[in-house]
This record gives C-alpha cells, sequence and structure tokens, in this order.
C-alpha cells in the first residue's frame, strides 16, 4: 500500500485514525499503541506479505539484543555482541539487496557461471536496517532506555516513515509515543492534513507529469539532440525532487495526524549554493546516520586531512551503493564524494565565490551526478549526457527553427521527446521553467506547515489541491525512494 493510493487515503488511513483515537479516549492505551503495530504491520504486508516474517523476526531479534546491550559492560564481550548484531542486519540486506550484484560481477570478472538468485528486494529493507543498526550502536553505548516492546515495535513499523524513511532515531519518536499520542490534537490534525495535501499534489500531478517525460528519454529514445537531452535530465531531477520532497511531506502529515513529528529530511536542497549544503538539505537523516555511525567512527576529520579525505571518500561511496545494487550508483555516489572533496579544499585555501555562480554551479552537477543516478545502464547514462553535450546535433521544430533563423540548427518535424510522448517540447519548457521557479522561489513546505493559521482560504487552497490530486491519480505510481 502506497499514500497515492485510494485504499491508503480513503480506508487505512481513517480507519486506522479513528480506531487509534477511539481506544484512547477509552483509556486503552497500551490497546491503541499495540493497534498502531498490527495496523503498520497490515500496511507493509500489503504489497507482499511473504516478507512479513522476515521484519517481524529481525524486530524482536534486535529489541532482545538491543537489551542485553544496554545492560552489559562495555567490554570485550559487549563489543563482540554488537558486531554480532551489525553483521546479521547488513548480512541480510546484502542478501537481499547486493547477492545478484555481486555474483554478476564474480561472473563477469572470472568467467564463472554461478547462478543469480532474482529475489525481490524486501520493501524498506535499506530503511529500517539502518535503523536498527543505529539502535544497537546507541544500546552498545548506554544511549538507549529500557524501552516497552510495543514502543520499540512502533518505532521500527510505524507507518508514516516505514517504507522510504525519514530513518527515525528511537530518541525522536519512542519519547513521543508515551507523550503525545493520548490527546486528539486539532492543531496537529490541520496541519497534517496541510501538509499531506501538499505532499499529495507534488507526486500525482507534478513528480508523474516529469516520470512520463523522463523515462521517453531514459528509456525509449534511441538517441537524444541537445534540446531532447536538456528535457530528459531536468525532467528527472525535478520529478526525483518532487516525488521526495511530495513522499517526506506525506510522511510527515500521516505522522502528525497522530501527533508525532518526524524530524525534517528534505529542506529545499536545489537552493543548496554548494555540495556540502546540498547533503544538508537533500535526504536529512541518512545523511545524519551516515555521518554519526560512520564518518565519525571512521575518525572523521580527527586524523588529518588525508584520512579525512579517504573518510569522506568512503562515506559517499557506500551512500551511492546503499542506494542501488549498480555501478551507476557507484558512480554517482563516488562523483558527490570528489565534489564534496572539492569543496572542502576550495573552503581551506579560503576562496571565495559568487553566491548565484556557486547555486549556478552546484545545481548543474546535480543535475548531471543524476543521470548516472536515474540510467539503467552505462549506455543509457553515456546516450544522455552525449546529448546534453551537443554531440548528437542541434534541432527545432520547423516553425521554430525559421522563426528564430539560427545558423548550424536544423529544422525537424518534431522533437524526439515530442513523437514519444505526443506532448510539445514548448509546452515541456514552459512547465519546468515553471517549476524551476517554484522550486528557488517558494517557501519550503514544512515552514508553511509550521506557520499555517487555519482559515478559510487555506481550507478552499488544501481543498483544490486534493481535488485535483485525486482526479489526477489515474494510475498508482510508486515513490521512486521505494526502490532503496
Amino acid at each position: 500500500m502506497i499514500f497515492n493510493s485510494y485504499e491508503f487515503i480513503f480506508a487505512f488511513l481513517p480507519i486506522t485514525w479513528l480506531v487509534f483515537f477511539l481506544l484512547n479516549k477509552l483509556e486503552l492505551f497500551k490497546l491503541s499503541t499495540i493497534w498502531l503495530v498490527v495496523s503498520s504491520l497490515f500496511f507493509y504486508s500489503w504489497w507482499n506479505v511473504a516478507y512479513l516474517p522476515l521484519i517481524l523476526i529481525l524486530m524482536i531479534f534486535n529489541y532482545l539484543l538491543g537489551s542485553v546491550l544496554r545492560k552489559s559492560n562495555s567490554g570485550r564481550r559487549a563489543r563482540y555482541l554488537l558486531v554480532f548484531g551489525v553483521a546479521v542486519n547488513l548480512a541480510v540486506l546484502c542478501y537481499f539487496k547486493y547477492y545478484d550484484f555481486f555474483i554478476s560481477n564474480i561472473n563477469f570478472a572470472f568467467h564463472t557461471n554461478i547462478p543469480l538468485l532474482h529475489l525481490t528486494l524486501p520493501l524498506a529493507i535499506s530503511f529500517f536496517t539502518f535503523q536498527k543498526i543505529a539502535y544497537l550502536v546507541d544500546s552498545y553505548r548506554k544511549e538507549t532506555e529500557q524501552y516497552n516492546f510495543w514502543k520499540y515495535a512502533l518505532f521500527v513499523v510505524f507507518f508514516p516513515q516505514l517504507i522510504a524513511g525519514p530513518i527515525v532515531h528511537h530518541k525522536e519518536v519512542i519519547p513521543q509515543f508515551s507523550k503525545a499520542l493520548k490527546v486528539l490534537n486539532v492543531e496537529n490534525v490541520s496541519k497534517g492534513i496541510f501538509i499531506f495535501t501538499i505532499g499529495l499534489f507534488k507526486k500525482v500531478v507534478i513528480a508523474d507529469t516529469l516520470a512520463a517525460w523522463a523515462t521517453a528519454g531514459f528509456d525509449t529514445a534511441g538517441k537524444l539532440t541537445f534540446i531532447d537531452a536538456w528535457m530528459t535530465s531536468l525532467s528527472y531531477t525535478f520529478q526525483l525532487y518532487f516525488d521526495f520532497s511530495g513522499y517526506t511531506d506525506m510522511a510527515i502529515g500521516a505522522a502528525l495526524l497522530f501527533n508525532i513529528r518526524l524530524p525534517i529530511n528534505f529542506n529545499s536542497p536545489y537552493k543548496a549554493v554548494n555540495i556540502l549544503d546540498f547533503w544538508k538539505r537533500w535526504h536529512m537523516t541518512l545523511t545524519r546516520f551516515l555521518t554519526k555511525y560512520l564518518y565519525i567512527p571512521l575518525g572523521g576529520n580527527r586524523k588529518g586531512t588525508v584520512r579525512t579525505y579517504i573518510n569522506v571518500l568512503i562515506v559517499f561511496f557506500l551512500s551511492g551503493l546503499w542506494h542501488g545494487a549498480g555501478w551507476t550508483f557507484i558512480f554517482w555516489g563516488t562523483l558527490h564524494g570528489i565534489a564534496s572533496l572539492a569543496n572542502r579544499f576550495w573552503q581551506q585555501l579560503g576562496l571565495r565565490m559568487n553566491k548565484y555562480l556557486s547555486w549556478f554551479l552546484t545545481f548543474q552537477f546535480v543535475n548531471v551526478a543524476w543521470v548516472f543516478f536515474r540510467a539503467k545502464t552505462w549506455e543509457d547514462a553515456i546516450k544522455v549526457l552525449k546529448g546534453m553535450a551537443g554531440l548528437n546535433g542541434f534541432v527545432l521544430p520547423e516553425k521554430f527553427a525559421g522563426m528564430l533563423g539560427f545558423h548550424g540548427i536544423t529544422p525537424v518535424k518534431e522533437m524526439v521527446l515530442s513523437t514519444i510522448t505526443g506532448t510539445s517540447i514548448i509546452y515541456m519548457f514552459v512547465y519546468i521553467i515553471i517549476i524551476f521557479v517554484i522550486v528557488l522561489a517558494c517557501r519550503n513546505s514544512v515552514k508553511l506547515m509550521d506557520d499555517l493559521k487555519p482559515n478559510w482560504q487555506m481550507a478552499f487552497f488544501a481543498s483544490a489541491l486534493f481535488m485535483i490530486s485525486i482526479f489526477n491519480m489515474t494510475k498508482v505510481s510508486e515513490f521512486l525512494y521505494f526502490n532503496f
């Protein structure tokens, strides 16, 4: 089940919410927590019930091991237990997500023929694996409390954040289960509905529209000219932006209906003025996890410049691998690592750059790097990049080529993307320009939610967005980060 489905919006969410607050009204607080856990497991099982035992076994295993680590002395035995627990979680992740990738590379390198398993990736395994590892490490450090099992279970499977984050920390949400759940809060409900609606609009109206153009360029077109290639790359750049920020808004909104405030995971990243700033704004809870549980344990920036640079590259390499079992993902992560090192070196030299130029270069780097992130094969990535570089020529529709009189531009009846999608290239261009302005000029949706003053105007605005979104839900499309 996904947020942008009729089943979730008109059945699962309202029923779960009503029963939850009815149980709280009757002061059956423990039962209301259990109800949320069971409902979240049902939400998870809707996609594939076969993997329900996996998440249950891992949840119980990590809870019990965390309890042992919290009570044990921080000696050799505790370190071995921690290593064992982390290894079990990573082994499960690697088996399902990376087995075929590793075997494919072994077969290629050594000319072997080891059979692939073609396993279906369990939903959310990348997210809840990191969440559980953080809990085990904090238990070893004596930074956890003796949490009630049902509250721990809710921390793991709470449906708004279960599928694609944010990667929540136990100290952020488990205390809220005790303090905030019991009483219906009208302000939280209004803000939750408001930001959920914005997120729904981002996903089904904006991201899904852009998805058709990106897919046409990356997966369907055999060759892309300059304009087609730039429309393709920008379509995906903004598709991913609105898809991920839409999910994040909907997760925050759904959680707020139950009086739970999830951490901000997305803070206008395309406004970033350098690559370090970008990673402080994009998938913020992933950046936080990698910093606290990987970068700092590796030594961070405490062991000299060379070691710092190596640590940064390791973090970004593994970030790419975490996103997907493929060399294009690894290359994307490594590109960001190299850019981060360049950014650090520039700052260490004390050099400065005009902020508008800095923003432009940052955005263009991110846009080009997304090509590798999106491409299914190296050939697809090279195809798009060659077009963006103008190596496949410059063409315009006949009526515009003649009108503008540009030399060296070949007139064609239809652009490649227009032929595939049936959409005018001019319409695409204007649409992307409008989206660009929205991204740069509009306030972050979380800030809009925090400043919300419920009134008739806001109610009308949210209702209009909701109705437009519902009428555009002609087909249910998954969020892009569900694949990671």
